[in-house]
């Protein structure tokens, strides 16, 4: 059958985006609104179970087939559809291997008391009165070292809540420090992804973006540094006493000793060497094993005869250990690999949704009416970040929310005299930090998930990721550090 001649595809590095003549604005946005209608009603009204556990995932399968209804009454092929599915889920392969070894992780680290360690050891380091703004400073230096938000939730990031747990702090306050930390690294070092992607995307060169984006991350950061100094002044903590009595329920539980965070280092270490983030964190739930037979032994042979099963246990399915505290209780527990099935299924609902989306034509229709905001510098600022962002709930991707927007935009900063680094500074401000305020997107699904904490729990925490593109707006809106091209 012959492809219908309204619908081409413009070939983006490797995204591909369907342009359908076919489709009007309004069909376009009929599978976003009823994505958001039944999502609001899930969360507000049905606590979450409108369709049972799984109700987010049925909810974007639901958006997905109603997306490939429009398509198909705007002659949009079901092959398209099929083929722009397939492309999201050969995206996502790498990530889901890495939610299933960070599931292996914290059940090993659990077992071999590395998350316990981490945990007795940050309580008495740690001051609860500068606590939430250490634990920013903290997520920032290893996720500029590692190039990696998730790596940097995956390891300190378990720690920290762990410690604000056992300190009395709400998980949700800690979520976003770690995450508001983790991200600011994320966007200003040169070894991560969307660091590379966006100057990529734009035109412009890695080095010229850092320094370009420091001028709106910088005081970002500095701005929630502050405002989580105050709130780790006014959060009431549990005192010295409580944590004496945690202090020993863990040393109970557990062999502590300094020698556990042999392991942590060694994961850290083959990441900032650029190791594979699997062969890393794979080489985390090995040694973390040996570490639980070495360390350990008392705890495997409370939780199973067999120390294999034990292991195996904690690799794939539940485990919980018990020690004289409830609190600590709740906290010593972990999934496994089991335990990622829900991110897992969210993520591959969302990239289903997303890859119709764009099968049909309606990334390309919305985008497209957002440009025609862009008739001043602000409109084109403001126009690039509502794009971002928008891909960032639509298409629950945060390449796609960077590649999409920066394609589409290259030439409209251009044609405005504006120098690439504005573009590329934008796509990391908007589309880079917002992708993890997002529930089913895979940033937002994968922190949730690692760091136990729901997306609604963390939103209003999450300080830096949504002053972000505050700032960039506002530096549009005052032309301040607007970079003009340099006429040869």
């Amino acid at each position: 059958m012959a492809e219908n001649k309204n619908i081409s595809e413009i070939e983006i590095q490797d995204q591909k985006i369907i342009v359908n003549v076919e489709i009007n604005l309004l069909e376009a946005l009929v599978p976003v609104i009823a994505l958001m209608a039944l999502l609001a009603y899930n969360i507000f009204y049905a606590n979450g179970e409108l369709l049972g556990a799984y109700s987010n995932q049925y909810i974007l399968l639901i958006a997905g087939f109603i997306a490939a209804i429009v398509g198909l009454m705007n002659k949009a092929t079901a092959k398209i559809m099929i083929a722009e599915v397939v492309e999201n889920l050969k995206k996502i392969a790498v990530p889901i291997f890495i939610l299933l070894l960070v599931g292996a992780l914290s059940g090993t680290w659990l077992i071999s008391g590395i998350i316990p360690a981490m945990v007795y050891y940050g309580l008495q380091v740690i001051n609860p009165a500068i606590f939430l703004p250490a634990s920013v400073v903290i997520a920032i230096i290893i996720s500029i070292a590692t190039g990696s938000s998730w790596t940097t939730s995956a390891t300190v990031g378990i720690a920290l809540i762990g410690i604000g747990t056992a300190l009395g702090i709400p998980t949700g306050m800690v979520a976003g420090a770690v995450i508001s930390g983790a991200y600011f690294g994320d966007k200003m070092s040169p070894l991560s992804d969307t660091t590379n992607l966006a100057p990529a995307m734009a035109g412009t060169d890695l080095f010229t973006h850092i320094r370009y984006m420091s001028f709106t991350t910088v005081p970002t950061i500095i701005i929630t540094i502050i405002i989580f100094s105050f709130l780790s002044m006014n959060v009431e903590t549990n005192g010295n006493a409580d944590v004496s009595y945690l202090l020993t329920a863990i040393d109970t539980a557990f062999n502590i000793t300094p020698l556990l965070f042999i392991v942590p280092g060694v994961v850290v270490t083959l990441i900032v060497m650029k190791t594979k983030p699997l062969v890393a964190l794979l080489a985390g739930v090995l040694l973390a094993a040996v570490f639980a037979f070495i360390f350990q032994s008392d705890v495997i042979n409370q939780l199973s005869s067999s120390n294999i099963t034990t292991v195996v246990k904690a690799i794939f399915v539940d485990t919980s250990i018990t020690t004289e505290d409830k609190m600590l209780n709740e906290l010593f527990s972990s999934g496994g690999m089991l335990g990622m099935m829900w991110t897992i299924l969210l993520i591959i609902s969302a990239m289903i949704f997303g890859g119709i989306m764009d099968g049909i034509g309606a990334l390309e229709r919305i985008t497209e009416e957002l440009l025609k905001m862009a008739k001043s510098i602000f409109g084109l600022f403001s126009s690039t970040v509502l794009s971002c962002m928008g891909l960032n709930v639509i298409a629950s991707d945060q390449y796609l929310a960077i590649v999409i927007p920066g394609k589409m935009y290259e030439k409209a900063y251009k044609d405005r005299g504006l120098a690439p680094e504005n573009l590329s500074r934008t796509l990391e401000d908007s589309g880079t930090v917002t992708s993890v305020l997002v529930p089913w997107n895979t940033c937002g699904a994968y922190q949730s998930s690692v760091l136990g904490v729901n997306v609604g729990d963390y939103f209003a925490y999450a300080i830096f990721n949504y002053l972000s593109p505050i700032m960039t707006l506002i530096f549009a809106a005052f032309n301040i550090k607007i970079r003009q091209l340099v006429k040869n």
